[in-house]
């Protein structure tokens, strides 16, 4: 049995209710980790950011760069880069990076 479009739009409007509520808890648990990082003390352009983020992102989905912390063979550099020299650009470019 199909269900009336006044089923369907409740449905979607309960959706978009609860998609909201998710996005705002995920952005006050970054907000939280980037303000503990130091990232609110540091003057950075939002483009700049949010490239930084996705670089982030892009080592922990699997993407390019070392995305598991440990030692790399004998250089002695953790895979780990703190938001902070992330959003600095320091690791614009870095090896592993395409």
């Amino acid at each position: 049995m199909k269900k009336p479009s006044s089923k369907i739009r409740e449905e979607i409007a309960r959706l978009q209710d609860q998609l909201k509520a998710a996005e705002t808890r995920e952005a006050e648990r970054i907000g939280r980790i980037a303000l503990k990082a130091g990232l609110g003390e540091i003057e950075i352009e939002e483009a700049d950011l949010q490239a930084a983020f996705e670089e982030v992102t892009k080592r922990f989905r699997g993407g390019k760069g070392q995305a598991t912390g440990r030692k790399d063979a004998g250089d002695g550099k953790s895979g780990t880069t703190s938001p902070a020299a992330l959003a600095s650009g320091a690791d614009a470019g870095g090896a592993g990076e395409a």
